[in-house]
């Protein structure tokens, strides 16, 4: 709760400063343009998807990094409709992927689960592993 309180005075203050520099006419523009963009990118968010889809089946990307990116994505839509600088903002910064990562892993303390690769991908027998243990039978030092 006290977070959303701090985001909503944040946004009265960057909303009012920004408001009085630009006027009202550009204010109610930047409001529209930023509401049109946020129902475009909710309206094309089956390609974003798959582009996401896409680098998780070519293994450039976990199924935990999947999960976020597709839902930052669909924050920062939201944030660009709702009315206020300072969610546009953010919602913008939401919209690239290597931002997103950044601010999830600075902020969240979220570790990348890289070290198992995805399984349910993999063709034919290339899982299988063949132990070989070697033995020199050649004592003398080099």
């Amino acid at each position: 709760m006290k977070y959303f309180l701090i985001y909503l005075f944040l946004e009265v203050m960057v909303s009012v400063n920004a408001a009085s520099a630009i006027g009202a006419v550009a204010t109610f523009v930047e409001l529209v343009l930023s509401a049109l963009i946020g129902f475009i990118l909710l309206a094309n968010m089956r390609v974003t998807l798959m582009q996401n889809l896409s680098a998780l089946m070519q293994g450039e990307i976990s199924l935990q990094s999947f999960q976020r990116l597709n839902l930052w994505t669909i924050v920062g839509a939201i944030l660009l409709i709702l009315p206020g600088f300072l969610g546009d903002i953010v919602g913008l910064l939401l919209q690239f992927s290597s931002i997103v990562t950044l601010l999830v892993a600075k902020f969240l303390h979220v570790k990348e689960d890289n070290q198992y690769p995805p399984h349910h991908f993999k063709q034919g027998k290339e899982d299988e592993i063949i132990d070989v243990e070697v033995i020199d039978d050649d004592h003398r030092i080099k």
